[in-house]
């Protein structure tokens, strides 16, 4: 998609025409954050990054590590429209299983 935009060289009389690309940015992107709580079990913890997030069992087991030890875990960075999907079906699965566990998402 250009735009084709005229202009008038010095002399007034010829009629230029360029082209101009726009320029593309790229999306923001959002860190998705699983929040420590006192009841959620580790093995919910690890199962969550398992399958919302796509982690092997190692990657697992050091995101919910650092959930239990610092308060908080990475889970991973998206776009906005992904992280705001995995924060809801995170949310979501948890409630369902009836565990406080929470997930959130914040500007990178």
């Amino acid at each position: 998609m250009s735009d084709d935009r005229p202009f008038r060289d010095g002399d007034g009389d010829e009629l230029v025409i360029t082209k101009v690309k726009p320029k593309t940015e790229r999306p923001p992107l959002y860190r998705v954050i699983l929040l420590n709580d006192d009841f959620t079990p580790m093995e919910f913890v690890i199962l969550i990054l398992k399958k919302f997030f796509a982690k092997s069992d190692g990657e697992a087991a050091q995101v919910m590590m650092q959930v239990h030890n610092d308060g908080a875990g990475l889970a991973g960075v998206y776009t906005f429209e992904v992280a705001e999907t995995k924060v809801y079906s995170v949310n979501e699965f948890s409630r369902r299983h009836k565990h406080p566990l929470k997930c959130i998402m914040e500007k990178e």
